[in-house]
């Protein structure tokens, strides 16, 4: 009889339950941040099948004209978590609202994430097509300096100003939008930045795709933030065998960097590369270059300009020019 007790209790013990945080960053567009979500719950019910799940999401930046959320943190909270990730959570915490899943949590988790945008006149994505200038801020603020690096902090979410890709200092405060191109002085146009990942960093006549490579150089810079960290925070890191400090590597030549950033940024393939035609994609790249890219610090050529505009021709000479479908891998 204490044999068969103890076996109904154990079949009682409730699962341990998995939090899941995501903060979004203001690199992060809505597509960047949903397929991460998502991928972190299909990852919590691999490890832990059938627990409960709670999400909470916090936001840095993504505020519009009024002082609120920008579209894609909007479309994040309302539309993606409460509409539809909270069938397969038993809660949700976000900036806005929070709520609990009225029904049973599901566990049947989509393989795939697909994301389509609605035919409805809305600017989702560069448009190859016209090659104009993109800001993220619609209705920027006139102002005709530049804001101070607290204040671009303050819009970022940081409690110091520091490098959004390496968390060094001291920084600088880089356009994301270029002015020579129309980038105005709004305080969400800008970014903290070193000296060396501002001079790395896209003179490009589009906000996401700048903020697209800062994501990019972030995770591929990861293990320097931990350079200079307290000790004690190392000997923590160590003990989670996190990486500190980059791995050596042989200098790239100018276009093997260009390369480089095609495929792990654009996803183009060895196979794009050996197949392009490339007289016609020169003669667009060229057209891209001029309309709409910028110099900086005097540089006439960086590899992430370069990079974004060979994708762009490259859209413009196979008529995708925008795209607005994303999976999940």
């Amino acid at each position: 009889m204490a044999k068969k007790t103890r076996q109904q209790n154990r079949k009682r013990k409730p699962r341990k339950a998995i939090a899941i945080y995501h903060d979004m960053k203001v690199y992060e567009n809505f597509e960047r941040s949903a397929l991460r979500i998502f991928e972190c719950i299909k990852q919590a019910e691999k490890s832990s099948p059938g627990a409960p799940r709670f999400l909470y999401v916090d936001i840095q930046g993504h505020r519009n004209e009024a002082g609120g959320y920008d579209r894609d943190a909007f479309e994040l909270i309302q539309d993606f978590a409460l509409g539809f990730l909270v069938d397969y959570l038993t809660e949700i915490h976000t900036p806005l609202y929070g709520a609990r899943n009225p029904r049973k949590q599901r566990n049947d988790i989509p393989d795939v994430l697909r994301i389509n945008h609605p035919d409805d006149g809305s600017k989702y994505g560069y448009d190859a097509g016209a090659l104009g200038v993109q800001p993220r801020e619609k209705k920027p603020v006139k102002r005709k300096t530049a804001p101070t690096v607290r204040a671009i902090a303050d819009y970022l979410g940081m409690d110091e100003a520091a490098c959004l890709v390496c968390w060094r200092r001291p920084v600088e405060r880089a356009h994301v939008v270029p002015a020579a191109l129309g980038g105005s002085m709004d305080v969400r146009n800008f970014a903290l930045l070193c000296r060396d990942h501002h001079a790395e960093a896209p003179d490009v006549a589009d906000a996401e795709s700048f903020w697209a490579w800062i994501d990019y150089a972030e995770l591929r810079d990861s293990p320097d933030k931990w350079v200079d960290a307290p000790e004690e925070v190392k000997e923590l890191l160590r003990r989670h065998d996190v990486r500190m400090g980059k791995e050596p590597r042989e200098p790239l030549s100018f276009f093997s960097a260009v390369k480089e950033e095609l495929k792990s940024l654009y996803g183009w393939t060895d196979g794009d590369l050996a197949s392009v035609a490339w007289p016609e994609l020169m003669d667009e790249f060229h057209r891209v270059l001029d309309a709409a890219t910028g110099r900086h610090f005097s540089i006439d050529k960086k590899a992430s300009t370069y990079a974004w505009a060979y994708d762009i021709a490259l859209r413009r000479v196979k008529g995708d020019i925008r795209r607005v479908v994303r999976d999940a891998p």
